[in-house]
């Protein structure tokens, strides 16, 4: 900076409501608002040589100094003054005062609003009868702007654009917002406003015109530079009134008909219009669509719908690298999607993971020192509406209707322990009965498993005791079960806004084939579980709970939130104990941060009761629960505009909860991993942290790390872990010592993409 500049280090607006002062200082030019010291930190490391600012080669790193400039400091006291005019401030005064001492300068904005004028008559003239209907009905009954409440030119705009959304709904095509004009006068009575609204006509008519659909033709069109290998063959659907072309030969018409909601003969209605757009490009079958209009007569609307394909055919990789309790491996996955398998945009795809983990404790080469393996792969055909043996009334209204079939196949093996075998087929369906409703539907998930335990790893168990365990696992089973899920605004989980988020899910599974088993006597095994062809089925029953509470703060800031319970009961074929891939797990990524995933609970649960050999081979298997409580608050907060391309955000945040177990078992006994009323809350994890977070738009990189504050594994005031940070080393060698080969971490990273709610 020369010697007669000064950089901004505080900006302050006085003299007016604390409601309005937020909203005011955004009309503050941002060049003379202090730079955030992180920004101007970066931008000064990459920027400076010797001292001094370069001229030359400057890097779009953080931000540039903001300097006080006389012309932008009057500017934006005039553009605050005009927000006050709105807001019925029309005698305000903005005064902007400069202090300037040490080369650092501070703004203040001095307002003298005066007392507010309200609304006083409010004259209403309506040129049209038709139009002045609409009005009295549909837009007056709900205006803000009433006598004696205080001016806001924001409930005048808000009347308009209802009044012109109301028409073209009404069939009014060429109905424009200038046709509302506003008149104020602040002069007849004191600090009172009249105003006087007038809705005028067209300058060439009488009255507003009413349009009508006459005709409608829809073409599919080829992407540019492709050649059609079929001929083009133009026709006439009659059933539905619609003229069809389809320049690629793949579509049928029916299917995506049943989203163009403009049909011959009735009223242009730009709802409808809208809704199109939204259901067409949420089959995801097409890149760009376009509705295009042409008077043919007085009244009528010949309508096209001109639709472009994205590409049939996609494959996406992606990869990650994952570390876990001093192991580390990574994840593979393949994706190839097919957008239009049947001619309605059905989309298929078949995805591929395989992922490993590798323990250096293991003796040997790198082949002998994998700890386990995971291959999936699954098939999916979604079908963009509902595939149902009866009629139903889902027409897309609020979002695209769907039903998924779905199978997957899992290999899971880890080493010298346990082998799974795990088959799903699925039937879904999704659809919405409100514009943030959602409803989930599986009515019939069939599943098929073959658990292993390794022989020698199962007589180690036996020996000591954990006959129950040896049951559960070394088992296979049918399930047929049923789910059903509502959500409540999914669609604003993005949005800087204050907001409720609500999902339940409910689960059962076994009731049908309990019924077949006591109406045609299923066979008995040993163990007293009925079989169907030789193998037990499951009963259970599951429900969960995810509440969240948004509320948006000034600028990027925002409070999140956050409840999630949950409970699974077994009973009837498998009462003892709840399968595996059914149970709660506490800690990961999305959950209690400070713990790595399937490491945290039951309750008081401690593995140091295991032998070393059983710590090593039941890791993430013996931490399982039935009964899930868990609570989060996050702060999200921005930290750099402009990071790599991307905006970078902060997130500092409390995460606290368990899981606990119904009954006792053989790893937690005497209640230690049970929940007890009285107990359950000396049973509460908490651990916090900060997290960054990439915002590339479409989609989020996070990374946060979680440090233990109070960890249940441990007894009475030794819970509270984190007196033993600043002492690590000592704390770690002891703990190492008495649950070899676990490792004990203060902090754990967790590395993903999207935000964790």
């Amino acid at each position: 900076m020369s010697e007669d500049q000064a950089l901004v280090t505080k900006v302050e607006i006085d003299g007016i409501d604390p409601s309005l002062k937020e909203r005011a200082s955004a009309y503050i030019s941002t060049e003379i608002k202090p730079n955030s010291r992180l920004n101007l930190t970066l931008y000064n490391l990459f920027n400076t040589e010797n001292g001094r600012y370069k001229r030359d080669g400057i890097r779009s790193v953080g931000e540039a100094p903001h300097i006080v400039d006389s012309s932008l400091i009057d500017f934006s006291a005039k553009q605050i003054n005009r927000f006050l005019q709105t807001k019925g401030y029309f005698n305000a005064s903005v005064t902007p005062q400069k202090r300037v001492k040490n080369k650092k300068a501070a703004i203040v904005f001095e307002i003298e609003a005066g007392q507010p004028f309200v609304y006083g008559k409010i004259a209403h003239q309506v040129a049209d009868s038709s139009i002045d209907v609409v009005y009295q009905r549909e837009v007056l009954p709900y205006s803000n702007a009433r006598k004696g409440k205080r001016f806001d030119s924001a409930d005048l705009l808000e009347e308009r654009e209802s009044m012109y959304v109301k028409l073209k709904e009404y069939g009014y095509f060429e109905y424009l917002r200038q046709y509302m004009r506003v008149g104020i006068d602040t002069n007849r009575i004191a600090k009172q406003a009249d105003v006087k609204v007038e809705i005028q006509n067209p300058t060439d008519s009488t009255r507003h015109v009413v349009y009508y659909v006459d005709s409608v033709f829809a073409i599919v069109r080829l992407p540019y530079g492709q050649i059609g290998n079929k001929k083009n063959n133009r026709y006439h659907d009659q059933s539905i009134g619609v003229d069809y072309l389809d320049e690629t030969g793949k579509f049928r018409l029916r299917p995506l008909a049943q989203y163009m909601y403009l049909r011959p003969g009735m009223r242009y209605n730009m709802k409808k219009e809208n809704q199109s757009y939204d259901r067409l490009y949420e089959t995801n079958g097409f890149r760009n669509i376009k509705i295009n209009y042409q008077k043919v007569d007085s009244n009528k609307l010949h309508v096209t719908y001109e639709l472009t394909p994205r590409p049939v055919m996609a494959n996406q990789v992606e990869g990650e690298f994952t570390f876990s309790s001093g192991m580390s491996g990574f994840n593979v996955g393949n994706t190839f999607s097919h957008r239009n398998v049947f001619g309605g945009a059905e989309q298929l795809e078949v995805k591929m993971r395989y992922g490993v983990l590798f323990d250096p404790r293991l003796e040997g080469g790198l082949a002998n020192k994998i700890f386990n393996n995971d291959f999936q792969i699954g098939v999916n055909l979604i079908i963009p509406r509902l595939m149902t043996p009866f009629e139903n009334s889902s027409s897309g209204t609020y979002g695209l209707p769907r039903t998924t079939f779905s199978s997957t196949l899992q290999l899971f093996q880890q080493d010298g322990t346990y082998a799974n075998r795990y088959f799903t087929n699925t039937l879904n369906y999704i659809w919405y009965s409100g514009v943030n409703s959602q409803h989930s539907l599986t009515p019939a998930s069939v599943e098929y498993r073959q658990g292993r335990l390794n022989a020698d790893f199962a007589r180690r168990l036996e020996e000591e005791g954990y006959q129950l365990y040896i049951q559960s696992n070394n088992r296979q089973y049918f399930g047929l079960s049923a789910q059903y899920a509502f959500t409540y605004n999914a669609k604003r989980l993005l949005r800087l806004e204050d907001f409720n988020y609500f999902r339940i899910g409910l689960e059962s599974s076994g009731n049908l084939l309990g019924l077949a088993g006591n109406l045609f006597n299923f066979t008995t095994s040993n163990d007293g579980e009925k079989q169907l062809f030789g193998v037990p089925y499951l009963q259970y029953a599951k429900a969960e709970l995810d509440y969240r509470w948004y509320k948006h703060l000034a600028g990027n800031q925002q409070v999140v939130l956050r409840f999630n319970g949950g409970v699974a009961v077994p009973y009837g074929n498998n009462s003892e104990l709840l399968i595996f891939e059914k149970s709660f797990y506490g800690g990961g990524m999305n959950g209690i941060r400070a713990w790595q995933a399937r490491t945290l609970g039951p309750g008081n649960y401690d593995r140091s009761g295991l032998t070393e050999q059983l710590r090593l081979n039941l890791r993430n298997l013996d931490q399982l629960g039935e009964v899930k409580l868990e609570a989060n608050a996050e702060y999200r907060f921005r930290l750099l505009n402009k990071f790599l391309g991307a905006k970078l955000n902060g997130a500092t945040f409390l995460d606290a909860g368990n899981i606990w177990l119904l009954r006792d078992n053989e790893f937690a006994p005497n209640g230690e991993g049970t929940f007890k009323a009285d107990r359950f809350l000396s049973q509460i994890a908490l651990g916090s942290g900060f997290g960054l977070r990439l915002d590339m738009d479409y989609f989020i990189i996070r990374l946060d790390a979680g440090l233990k504050l109070k960890d249940p594994q441990f007894a009475g005031g030794k819970q509270w872990v984190i007196k033993e940070f600043f002492n690590a080393r000592e704390f770690k060698q002891a703990f190492y010592e008495s649950r070899r080969p676990d490792r004990y971490n203060f902090i754990q990273y967790n590395f993903s993409v999207g935000l964790p709610f």
